[in-house]
Protein backbone atom coordinates (compact mmCIF):
# COMPACT_ATOMS: atom_id res chain seq x y z
CA UNK A 1 0.00 0.00 0.00
CA UNK A 2 1.31 3.44 -0.96
CA UNK A 3 0.34 6.53 1.35
CA UNK A 4 0.48 10.17 0.48
CA UNK A 5 0.61 12.53 3.15
CA UNK A 6 -0.38 15.96 2.77
CA UNK A 7 -0.17 18.61 5.76
CA UNK A 8 1.02 22.12 6.34
CA UNK A 9 4.09 20.84 9.22
CA UNK A 10 6.61 18.29 8.89
CA UNK A 11 9.03 18.07 11.58
CA UNK A 12 11.28 16.02 9.37
CA UNK A 13 12.25 19.31 8.07
CA UNK A 14 14.07 22.09 9.86
CA UNK A 15 11.97 24.76 11.19
CA UNK A 16 8.97 23.45 9.70
CA UNK A 17 7.46 22.54 13.21
CA UNK A 18 4.69 24.47 14.93
CA UNK A 19 2.54 21.88 16.65
CA UNK A 20 2.53 18.49 17.59
CA UNK A 21 0.66 17.49 14.11
CA UNK A 22 4.55 18.11 12.90
CA UNK A 23 5.56 15.07 15.29
CA UNK A 24 2.69 13.07 13.53
CA UNK A 25 3.86 13.72 10.04
CA UNK A 26 7.40 12.93 11.45
CA UNK A 27 7.10 10.03 13.10
CA UNK A 28 4.04 8.03 11.75
CA UNK A 29 5.30 7.58 8.49
CA UNK A 30 8.70 5.30 9.50
CA UNK A 31 6.06 3.24 11.68
CA UNK A 32 4.26 2.46 8.27
CA UNK A 33 6.89 1.50 6.50
CA UNK A 34 7.76 -0.97 9.29
CA UNK A 35 4.40 -2.05 8.01
CA UNK A 36 5.52 -2.73 4.51
CA UNK A 37 3.77 0.87 3.39
CA UNK A 38 5.45 3.28 1.43
CA UNK A 39 5.13 6.70 2.07
CA UNK A 40 5.41 10.23 0.45
CA UNK A 41 5.18 13.50 2.45
CA UNK A 42 4.58 16.90 1.15
CA UNK A 43 4.47 20.19 2.60
CA UNK A 44 4.64 23.45 1.16
CA UNK A 45 8.34 25.17 0.80
CA UNK A 46 8.69 27.88 3.79
CA UNK A 47 12.00 28.52 2.46
CA UNK A 48 13.99 25.15 2.07
CA UNK A 49 16.31 26.23 -0.97
CA UNK A 50 19.76 25.13 1.27
CA UNK A 51 18.72 21.61 1.25
CA UNK A 52 19.90 19.49 -1.07
CA UNK A 53 17.36 18.44 -3.26
CA UNK A 54 15.99 17.34 -7.05
CA UNK A 55 13.77 18.96 -9.19
CA UNK A 56 10.30 16.89 -10.35
CA UNK A 57 8.57 19.42 -12.16
CA UNK A 58 6.39 22.06 -12.83
CA UNK A 59 2.79 22.23 -12.56
CA UNK A 60 0.51 25.45 -13.69
CA UNK A 61 -2.46 25.82 -11.53
CA UNK A 62 -5.49 28.44 -12.08
CA UNK A 63 -5.38 30.68 -9.03
CA UNK A 64 -7.33 33.40 -8.02
CA UNK A 65 -8.07 34.65 -11.90
CA UNK A 66 -4.89 34.12 -12.70
CA UNK A 67 -2.21 30.87 -14.10
CA UNK A 68 0.20 30.14 -11.13
CA UNK A 69 3.67 28.28 -11.55
CA UNK A 70 4.91 25.79 -8.83
CA UNK A 71 7.69 23.58 -8.73
CA UNK A 72 7.78 20.05 -7.37
CA UNK A 73 10.34 18.85 -5.37
CA UNK A 74 11.73 15.73 -3.81
CA UNK A 75 14.54 15.77 -1.00
CA UNK A 76 17.83 13.68 -1.47
CA UNK A 77 17.86 12.49 1.49
CA UNK A 78 15.17 10.51 3.09
CA UNK A 79 14.80 7.29 5.07
CA UNK A 80 14.01 4.33 3.59
CA UNK A 81 10.34 4.18 2.16
CA UNK A 82 9.73 7.84 2.86
CA UNK A 83 9.89 10.58 0.18
CA UNK A 84 9.57 13.72 1.34
CA UNK A 85 8.45 16.17 -1.23
CA UNK A 86 7.92 20.03 -1.11
CA UNK A 87 6.17 22.79 -3.82
CA UNK A 88 7.28 25.92 -3.98
CA UNK A 89 5.87 29.06 -4.66
CA UNK A 90 6.48 32.64 -3.57
CA UNK A 91 3.30 33.08 -1.48
CA UNK A 92 4.67 29.79 0.75
CA UNK A 93 8.45 31.39 1.41
CA UNK A 94 7.59 34.95 2.00
CA UNK A 95 6.97 35.17 5.41
CA UNK A 96 10.43 34.56 6.64
CA UNK A 97 10.17 31.03 6.66
CA UNK A 98 7.01 31.10 9.15
CA UNK A 99 4.61 28.30 9.15
CA UNK A 100 1.38 30.48 9.75
CA UNK A 101 0.61 34.21 9.47
CA UNK A 102 -1.19 36.42 11.50
CA UNK A 103 -3.73 38.61 9.94
CA UNK A 104 -5.25 41.40 11.08
CA UNK A 105 -8.51 41.90 13.53
CA UNK A 106 -11.48 40.86 11.14
CA UNK A 107 -9.90 38.68 8.39
CA UNK A 108 -9.12 35.41 10.54
CA UNK A 109 -7.00 32.60 8.60
CA UNK A 110 -6.93 35.14 5.42
CA UNK A 111 -3.01 34.69 4.55
CA UNK A 112 -2.88 31.12 5.30
CA UNK A 113 -6.41 29.62 3.98
CA UNK A 114 -5.01 31.23 0.43
CA UNK A 115 -1.90 29.87 0.86
CA UNK A 116 -2.79 26.79 1.49
CA UNK A 117 -5.67 26.52 -0.95
CA UNK A 118 -2.83 26.88 -3.64
CA UNK A 119 -0.55 24.78 -2.15
CA UNK A 120 -4.17 21.96 -2.11
CA UNK A 121 -4.35 22.89 -5.95
CA UNK A 122 -1.03 22.14 -6.90
CA UNK A 123 -0.99 18.82 -4.96
CA UNK A 124 -4.07 17.90 -7.01
CA UNK A 125 -2.50 18.74 -10.38
CA UNK A 126 0.90 17.17 -9.26
CA UNK A 127 -0.99 14.24 -8.85
CA UNK A 128 -3.08 14.45 -12.38
CA UNK A 129 0.41 15.31 -14.17
CA UNK A 130 2.12 12.24 -12.38
CA UNK A 131 4.57 14.14 -10.92
CA UNK A 132 3.91 12.93 -7.53
CA UNK A 133 2.83 8.68 -7.99
CA UNK A 134 -0.94 8.15 -7.67
CA UNK A 135 -1.41 7.00 -3.91
CA UNK A 136 -3.82 4.27 -2.40
CA UNK A 137 -4.44 6.23 0.28
CA UNK A 138 -4.71 10.44 0.59
CA UNK A 139 -4.20 11.35 4.14
CA UNK A 140 -5.26 15.00 4.61
CA UNK A 141 -3.89 16.51 8.27
CA UNK A 142 -5.99 19.84 9.72
CA UNK A 143 -8.01 21.90 7.75
CA UNK A 144 -4.63 22.79 5.53
CA UNK A 145 -5.74 20.10 3.36
CA UNK A 146 -9.37 20.01 3.43
CA UNK A 147 -9.05 21.91 -0.29
CA UNK A 148 -7.76 18.36 -1.92
CA UNK A 149 -10.26 16.67 -0.47
CA UNK A 150 -12.94 19.74 -2.14
CA UNK A 151 -11.01 19.82 -5.43
CA UNK A 152 -11.09 15.86 -5.75
CA UNK A 153 -14.63 15.60 -4.96
CA UNK A 154 -16.08 18.34 -6.84
CA UNK A 155 -13.58 19.64 -9.99
CA UNK A 156 -14.29 18.16 -12.78
CA UNK A 157 -10.72 18.15 -14.02
CA UNK A 158 -9.64 15.30 -11.59
CA UNK A 159 -12.40 13.19 -12.03
CA UNK A 160 -9.64 10.53 -12.75
CA UNK A 161 -8.43 10.76 -9.39
CA UNK A 162 -12.12 11.23 -7.75
CA UNK A 163 -12.19 7.35 -6.41
CA UNK A 164 -8.79 7.87 -4.70
CA UNK A 165 -9.55 6.64 -1.05
CA UNK A 166 -9.18 10.09 1.51
CA UNK A 167 -8.56 9.51 4.71
CA UNK A 168 -8.70 12.47 7.16
CA UNK A 169 -7.14 13.61 10.36
CA UNK A 170 -8.40 16.46 12.77
CA UNK A 171 -5.91 17.28 15.07
CA UNK A 172 -7.80 20.36 17.14
CA UNK A 173 -10.93 20.91 15.66
CA UNK A 174 -11.19 24.57 17.51
CA UNK A 175 -9.14 25.66 14.28
CA UNK A 176 -11.02 24.90 11.20
CA UNK A 177 -10.02 28.00 8.70
CA UNK A 178 -13.45 29.68 8.08
CA UNK A 179 -13.08 32.19 5.25
CA UNK A 180 -16.25 33.99 3.24
CA UNK A 181 -17.73 31.76 0.19
CA UNK A 182 -17.20 35.38 -1.88
CA UNK A 183 -16.64 38.97 -1.98
CA UNK A 184 -13.26 38.64 -0.35
CA UNK A 185 -9.89 38.30 -2.17
CA UNK A 186 -9.00 35.37 0.52
CA UNK A 187 -12.58 33.29 0.01
CA UNK A 188 -13.73 29.71 -1.98
CA UNK A 189 -14.68 31.71 -5.36
CA UNK A 190 -11.71 34.33 -5.29
CA UNK A 191 -9.53 31.12 -5.27
CA UNK A 192 -11.61 28.81 -7.81
CA UNK A 193 -14.32 30.74 -9.76
CA UNK A 194 -15.37 28.18 -11.90
CA UNK A 195 -15.81 25.43 -9.10
CA UNK A 196 -18.87 23.55 -9.04
CA UNK A 197 -20.03 22.94 -5.63
CA UNK A 198 -22.82 22.06 -2.98
CA UNK A 199 -22.71 25.08 -0.30
CA UNK A 200 -24.89 23.31 2.21
CA UNK A 201 -22.61 20.60 2.63
CA UNK A 202 -19.58 22.85 2.88
CA UNK A 203 -20.87 26.42 4.47
CA UNK A 204 -20.17 26.81 8.62
CA UNK A 205 -22.73 25.44 10.58
CA UNK A 206 -23.04 29.11 12.42
CA UNK A 207 -22.14 31.63 9.37
CA UNK A 208 -24.03 30.19 6.49
CA UNK A 209 -21.74 32.67 4.02
CA UNK A 210 -18.95 31.51 5.01
CA UNK A 211 -16.89 28.34 4.15
CA UNK A 212 -15.65 25.83 6.54
CA UNK A 213 -12.33 23.71 4.91
CA UNK A 214 -12.64 21.67 8.20
CA UNK A 215 -16.41 20.82 7.75
CA UNK A 216 -16.09 19.78 4.00
CA UNK A 217 -13.11 17.53 4.65
CA UNK A 218 -15.32 15.82 7.51
CA UNK A 219 -18.59 15.66 4.75
CA UNK A 220 -16.11 14.61 1.66
CA UNK A 221 -13.42 11.95 2.57
CA UNK A 222 -14.08 8.15 3.63
CA UNK A 223 -12.55 8.10 6.97
CA UNK A 224 -12.25 10.96 9.36
CA UNK A 225 -9.64 10.06 12.32
CA UNK A 226 -9.80 11.80 15.58
CA UNK A 227 -6.50 11.88 18.00
CA UNK A 228 -7.63 9.54 20.67
CA UNK A 229 -10.84 7.82 21.74
CA UNK A 230 -12.07 9.66 24.33
CA UNK A 231 -11.75 13.06 21.81
CA UNK A 232 -13.77 10.77 19.57
CA UNK A 233 -16.87 10.80 21.74
CA UNK A 234 -16.66 14.31 22.92
CA UNK A 235 -16.82 16.09 19.50
CA UNK A 236 -19.60 14.10 19.37
CA UNK A 237 -21.54 16.01 21.91
CA UNK A 238 -22.17 20.43 21.04
CA UNK A 239 -19.54 22.46 23.02
CA UNK A 240 -20.50 24.07 26.55
CA UNK A 241 -17.91 26.94 26.72
CA UNK A 242 -19.49 28.09 30.21
CA UNK A 243 -19.37 24.64 31.96
CA UNK A 244 -15.66 24.68 30.63
CA UNK A 245 -16.72 21.77 27.82
CA UNK A 246 -15.27 21.76 24.51
CA UNK A 247 -16.64 19.48 22.33
CA UNK A 248 -17.66 19.25 18.45
CA UNK A 249 -17.26 23.09 18.31
CA UNK A 250 -20.41 23.48 15.67
CA UNK A 251 -19.17 20.69 13.80
CA UNK A 252 -20.91 17.91 16.06
CA UNK A 253 -23.97 17.11 13.88
CA UNK A 254 -21.39 16.53 10.97
CA UNK A 255 -19.39 14.09 13.19
CA UNK A 256 -22.07 12.09 14.25
CA UNK A 257 -23.53 12.08 11.44
CA UNK A 258 -20.50 10.28 9.76
CA UNK A 259 -19.52 7.89 13.11
CA UNK A 260 -23.25 6.60 12.48
CA UNK A 261 -22.09 5.97 8.81
CA UNK A 262 -18.90 4.25 10.43
CA UNK A 263 -16.75 6.86 8.88
CA UNK A 264 -14.93 7.89 12.65
CA UNK A 265 -12.35 6.46 14.17
CA UNK A 266 -10.08 7.29 17.10
CA UNK A 267 -7.09 6.49 17.19
CA UNK A 268 -4.25 7.53 19.74
CA UNK A 269 -1.53 9.07 18.39
CA UNK A 270 1.97 7.62 19.80
CA UNK A 271 5.42 8.47 21.16
CA UNK A 272 9.08 7.79 19.71
CA UNK A 273 10.89 5.09 22.34
CA UNK A 274 13.51 6.08 23.87
CA UNK A 275 13.34 9.70 24.14
CA UNK A 276 16.47 12.36 23.77
CA UNK A 277 19.59 11.36 25.29
CA UNK A 278 20.91 14.46 27.45
CA UNK A 279 24.80 14.66 28.83
CA UNK A 280 24.08 16.19 31.86
CA UNK A 281 21.05 16.18 33.31
CA UNK A 282 20.93 18.48 36.25
CA UNK A 283 19.86 21.90 37.38
CA UNK A 284 22.64 23.65 36.41
CA UNK A 285 22.46 22.58 33.04
CA UNK A 286 18.81 23.65 32.71
CA UNK A 287 19.98 27.46 34.49
CA UNK A 288 22.40 27.79 32.13
CA UNK A 289 20.18 26.79 28.81
CA UNK A 290 17.52 28.78 30.12
CA UNK A 291 19.94 32.20 30.78
CA UNK A 292 20.91 31.22 26.70
CA UNK A 293 16.99 30.75 25.97
CA UNK A 294 16.24 34.42 27.79
CA UNK A 295 19.60 36.36 26.06
CA UNK A 296 18.68 35.00 23.02
CA UNK A 297 15.08 36.35 23.49
CA UNK A 298 16.14 39.65 25.08
CA UNK A 299 18.44 40.05 22.22
CA UNK A 300 15.54 40.52 19.39
CA UNK A 301 14.52 43.37 20.38
CA UNK A 302 15.91 47.10 21.21
CA UNK A 303 13.25 47.10 24.58
CA UNK A 304 13.67 44.98 27.25
CA UNK A 305 10.65 42.78 27.33
CA UNK A 306 10.14 43.01 31.49
CA UNK A 307 8.91 39.21 31.34
CA UNK A 308 12.22 38.18 29.79
CA UNK A 309 13.76 41.05 32.92
CA UNK A 310 11.56 38.71 35.61
CA UNK A 311 12.36 35.61 34.46
CA UNK A 312 16.08 36.54 34.53
CA UNK A 313 16.15 37.91 38.10
CA UNK A 314 14.39 35.15 39.11
CA UNK A 315 16.11 32.54 37.80
CA UNK A 316 19.26 34.21 39.36
CA UNK A 317 17.37 33.68 43.01
CA UNK A 318 16.65 30.20 42.23
CA UNK A 319 20.57 29.87 41.93
CA UNK A 320 21.40 31.30 44.67
CA UNK A 321 18.48 30.27 47.10
CA UNK A 322 17.90 26.77 45.93
CA UNK A 323 14.73 24.77 46.72
CA UNK A 324 14.32 21.60 48.68
CA UNK A 325 10.94 20.61 47.54
CA UNK A 326 9.28 19.24 44.72
CA UNK A 327 9.98 20.90 40.99
CA UNK A 328 6.87 21.44 39.21
CA UNK A 329 6.79 21.78 34.90
CA UNK A 330 4.61 22.65 32.39
CA UNK A 331 5.36 22.76 28.83
CA UNK A 332 3.38 24.40 26.16
CA UNK A 333 1.66 26.87 23.86
CA UNK A 334 -0.49 29.27 25.90
CA UNK A 335 -3.70 29.23 24.63
CA UNK A 336 -6.95 29.17 26.09
CA UNK A 337 -7.44 25.52 25.83
CA UNK A 338 -3.60 24.87 27.42
CA UNK A 339 -4.48 27.42 30.55
CA UNK A 340 -7.90 28.42 30.85
CA UNK A 341 -7.88 27.00 34.07
CA UNK A 342 -4.77 28.55 35.43
CA UNK A 343 -6.39 31.84 34.57
CA UNK A 344 -9.85 31.46 36.40
CA UNK A 345 -10.52 33.51 39.55
CA UNK A 346 -9.95 31.56 43.31
CA UNK A 347 -9.67 33.04 46.28
CA UNK A 348 -8.08 36.66 46.02
CA UNK A 349 -6.14 35.85 43.12
CA UNK A 350 -6.28 32.98 40.40
CA UNK A 351 -5.57 29.46 40.23
CA UNK A 352 -1.88 29.43 39.38
CA UNK A 353 -1.30 31.99 42.30
CA UNK A 354 -3.24 29.16 44.75
CA UNK A 355 -0.98 26.41 42.96
CA UNK A 356 2.19 28.68 43.81
CA UNK A 357 1.01 29.26 47.29
CA UNK A 358 0.35 25.28 48.24
CA UNK A 359 3.65 24.53 46.36
CA UNK A 360 5.55 27.37 48.60
CA UNK A 361 4.03 24.58 51.96
CA UNK A 362 6.27 22.09 50.22
CA UNK A 363 8.89 24.38 49.79
CA UNK A 364 9.34 23.59 46.00
CA UNK A 365 9.19 25.99 42.77
CA UNK A 366 7.44 25.60 39.52
CA UNK A 367 8.57 26.53 35.96
CA UNK A 368 6.79 27.29 32.78
CA UNK A 369 7.87 27.39 28.99
CA UNK A 370 5.51 28.59 26.71
CA UNK A 371 4.42 31.55 24.41
CA UNK A 372 1.15 32.48 22.67
CA UNK A 373 -1.66 34.53 23.66
CA UNK A 374 -0.75 37.81 24.48
CA UNK A 375 -3.35 38.37 27.12
CA UNK A 376 -2.00 34.72 28.55
CA UNK A 377 1.77 35.89 28.14
CA UNK A 378 0.89 38.94 30.40
CA UNK A 379 -1.10 37.14 33.06
CA UNK A 380 2.26 34.39 33.56
CA UNK A 381 4.41 37.25 34.07
CA UNK A 382 2.37 38.94 36.45
CA UNK A 383 1.79 36.04 38.43
CA UNK A 384 5.65 35.22 38.49
CA UNK A 385 5.66 38.90 39.57
CA UNK A 386 3.94 38.19 42.67
CA UNK A 387 4.86 34.60 43.52
CA UNK A 388 8.85 34.27 44.19
CA UNK A 389 8.69 30.46 43.37
CA UNK A 390 7.38 30.91 39.98
CA UNK A 391 9.85 31.15 36.66
CA UNK A 392 7.99 31.40 33.81
CA UNK A 393 9.93 31.62 29.91
CA UNK A 394 8.18 33.50 27.29
CA UNK A 395 9.41 31.39 24.51
CA UNK A 396 10.58 27.85 23.49
CA UNK A 397 14.02 26.38 23.72
CA UNK A 398 14.19 22.51 22.80
CA UNK A 399 17.21 22.01 25.68
CA UNK A 400 14.86 23.83 28.01
CA UNK A 401 11.85 21.40 27.62
CA UNK A 402 13.67 18.42 27.56
CA UNK A 403 15.85 19.38 30.56
CA UNK A 404 12.32 20.33 32.24
CA UNK A 405 10.79 16.67 31.34
CA UNK A 406 14.14 15.05 32.84
CA UNK A 407 14.24 16.83 36.29
CA UNK A 408 10.53 18.17 36.99
CA UNK A 409 9.00 16.11 39.95
CA UNK A 410 5.45 16.67 38.47
CA UNK A 411 4.14 17.97 34.96
CA UNK A 412 1.22 20.44 34.83
CA UNK A 413 -0.98 20.46 32.05
CA UNK A 414 -4.92 20.94 33.10
CA UNK A 415 -5.75 21.43 29.28
CA UNK A 416 -9.64 22.42 28.85
CA UNK A 417 -9.45 20.17 26.28
CA UNK A 418 -6.80 17.87 24.91
CA UNK A 419 -7.44 16.03 21.57
CA UNK A 420 -4.23 13.96 22.15
CA UNK A 421 -1.25 15.61 23.73
CA UNK A 422 2.13 14.55 23.55
CA UNK A 423 3.62 16.89 26.50
CA UNK A 424 2.39 14.36 29.06
CA UNK A 425 4.16 11.33 26.80
CA UNK A 426 7.33 12.99 26.76
CA UNK A 427 7.13 13.70 30.52
CA UNK A 428 5.81 10.35 31.13
CA UNK A 429 8.60 8.92 29.16
CA UNK A 430 11.41 10.45 31.21
CA UNK A 431 9.37 9.58 34.58
CA UNK A 432 7.91 12.35 35.65
CA UNK A 433 4.60 11.57 36.59
CA UNK A 434 1.83 14.29 35.15
CA UNK A 435 -1.38 16.09 36.92
CA UNK A 436 -3.60 16.12 33.69
CA UNK A 437 -7.50 16.97 33.67
CA UNK A 438 -9.41 13.64 32.47
CA UNK A 439 -10.37 14.82 29.23
CA UNK A 440 -9.71 13.69 24.99
CA UNK A 441 -6.20 11.99 25.52
CA UNK A 442 -4.95 13.01 28.20
CA UNK A 443 -7.83 10.49 30.12
CA UNK A 444 -5.97 7.27 27.48
CA UNK A 445 -2.80 8.11 28.65
CA UNK A 446 -2.74 9.24 32.59
CA UNK A 447 -4.21 6.31 35.20
CA UNK A 448 -5.36 8.44 37.88
CA UNK A 449 -2.68 7.31 41.41
CA UNK A 450 -1.31 5.00 38.60
CA UNK A 451 0.98 6.78 36.56
CA UNK A 452 -0.25 10.17 37.18
CA UNK A 453 -2.94 12.14 38.44
CA UNK A 454 -6.48 13.23 36.90
CA UNK A 455 -8.63 15.62 37.86
CA UNK A 456 -12.15 16.27 36.33
CA UNK A 457 -15.54 18.67 36.78
CA UNK A 458 -18.78 19.89 35.65
CA UNK A 459 -18.26 23.59 35.13
CA UNK A 460 -14.63 25.56 35.23
CA UNK A 461 -15.42 26.65 39.16
CA UNK A 462 -15.50 22.89 39.95
CA UNK A 463 -12.12 22.24 37.47
CA UNK A 464 -10.56 24.90 39.15
CA UNK A 465 -11.34 23.80 42.43
CA UNK A 466 -10.49 20.07 41.71
CA UNK A 467 -7.26 20.93 40.13
CA UNK A 468 -5.88 22.75 43.34
CA UNK A 469 -7.26 19.91 45.16
CA UNK A 470 -5.55 17.26 42.97
CA UNK A 471 -2.45 19.15 43.31
CA UNK A 472 -2.13 19.58 46.87
CA UNK A 473 -3.51 16.12 46.76
CA UNK A 474 -0.60 15.18 44.73
CA UNK A 475 2.11 16.80 46.28
CA UNK A 476 1.42 15.16 49.82
CA UNK A 477 1.05 12.30 48.27
CA UNK A 478 5.01 12.53 47.24
CA UNK A 479 6.17 14.03 50.94
CA UNK A 480 3.54 11.17 52.70
CA UNK A 481 4.24 8.01 50.82
CA UNK A 482 7.55 7.67 48.76
CA UNK A 483 7.24 4.65 48.03
CA UNK A 484 3.62 4.81 46.33
CA UNK A 485 5.29 8.09 44.45
CA UNK A 486 7.93 5.91 43.17
CA UNK A 487 5.81 3.49 41.95
CA UNK A 488 3.90 6.03 40.47
CA UNK A 489 7.02 7.52 38.60
CA UNK A 490 7.99 4.15 37.57
CA UNK A 491 4.18 3.36 36.07
CA UNK A 492 4.55 6.51 33.89
CA UNK A 493 8.22 5.81 32.63
CA UNK A 494 7.11 2.28 31.86
CA UNK A 495 3.75 3.61 29.67
CA UNK A 496 4.20 3.13 25.90
CA UNK A 497 2.18 4.70 23.36
CA UNK A 498 3.96 3.35 20.52
CA UNK A 499 3.70 4.44 16.74
CA UNK A 500 3.76 0.80 15.50
CA UNK A 501 -0.08 0.62 17.56
CA UNK A 502 -1.11 3.81 15.84
CA UNK A 503 0.22 2.17 12.45
CA UNK A 504 -1.28 -1.08 12.94
CA UNK A 505 -4.81 1.38 14.21
CA UNK A 506 -4.39 2.99 11.19
CA UNK A 507 -4.31 -0.17 8.50
CA UNK A 508 -7.49 -1.61 10.58
CA UNK A 509 -9.52 1.27 11.13
CA UNK A 510 -8.46 4.30 8.78
CA UNK A 511 -6.90 3.32 5.45
CA UNK A 512 -10.14 1.24 4.20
Amino acid sequence: MHVLMVAAENDALPNAKVGGVADVVRDCPKALVEKGLSVDVVIPDYGFEYLERHHIGVVYVPFAGQMQKLDVWKLAKSEEGITQLLISHWEFSRHNGAVYCNDEPGRPFATDASKFALFNAAVCEALLQGLIRTPDVVHLHDWHSACVALLLKSDSRYRKLAHLFLAYTVHNLALQGIRPFKGDSSSLEAWFPSLGYNGERLCDPRYFDCFNPMRTAINLVDKVHLVSPTYCQEVLRPSDAEKGFFGGEGLEADLQAAYEQGRVVGILNGCEYPGMKLEDISLASLYQHAENALFQWMAKSPVLDSSYYIAHQRLLQFKTRPFSGPLVTSVGRLTDQKALLLRQPYDKGLVLDELCQRLKQHNGYMIILGSGDTELEHIMTSVMARQDNLLFLKGYAHYVGEYMYHLGDLFLMPSSFEPCGISQMLAMRAGQPCLVHGVGGLRDTVEHHVSGFSFQGESLASQSYELVTSFSDALELKKSQPEKWCSICEQARNARFTWQSVAEGYLSGLYQ
